[in-house]
């Protein structure tokens, strides 16, 4: 008898177990339902230096370190190994979008710009218009005054007086202690 009780404590146990176990995997998929509709939010990553269609056309043969780095900033990437060569990197890592890409190198000899090496570069306005893309903008307040509302902001009798300012103290005390003698 004693055995008997026990065995059925052990079925009765794993009964329970395969019970929990399956309510457990419908549990599981409706929160794979649940996660494929809700997806996370994904940050844009721009990475590196953009350079415009307008700054490399600005970089001439003949000019110096100096120039290049005022017109398309510091290089993003340069080696010990080939001081020659200066490296601008440009990514752009956004949801749904294929990852944007760009490089261009610029070479020098004796600190002199020999030639450079770019992939298809937009243009600065080409670059914008692709950040803003997918946004609502909503409506765009009128950055005009009206003809009425212009002449009653200049007309002195629609300003309202404003409360008296008390005057500034003629004199302020001293920022730092007086010097001891």
């Amino acid at each position: 008898m004693f055995e008997f009780s026990d065995r059925c404590v052990s079925w009765t146990v794993i009964a329970v177990s395969l019970t929990a176990l399956s309510a457990c995997s419908s549990v599981d998929s409706a929160s794979n339902r649940l996660v494929s509709v809700v997806t996370p939010y994904k940050i844009d990553i721009v990475q590196g230096n953009f350079v415009s269609r307008e700054q490399a056309a600005a970089i001439k043969p003949g000019m110096s370190r100096n120039q290049v780095k005022n017109i398309l900033g510091t290089p993003l990437l340069t080696s010990i190994f080939h001081t020659d060569r200066w490296d601008y990197l440009f990514t752009f890592k956004r949801q749904g979008l294929a990852p944007q890409s760009r490089r261009v190198s610029v070479f020098f000899k004796d600190d002199v710009l020999v030639r450079v090496e770019a992939d298809e570069l937009p243009t600065e306005a080409e670059f914008v218009a692709s950040l803003d893309s997918g946004r609502s903008t909503g409506t765009v307040p009128v950055l005009e005054m009206s003809e009425e509302s212009l002449k009653a902001s200049t007309n002195p009798a629609s300003i309202e007086p404003t409360k008296a300012v008390p005057p500034l103290p003629a004199s302020y005390p001293p920022l730092e202690p007086p010097a001891a003698q």
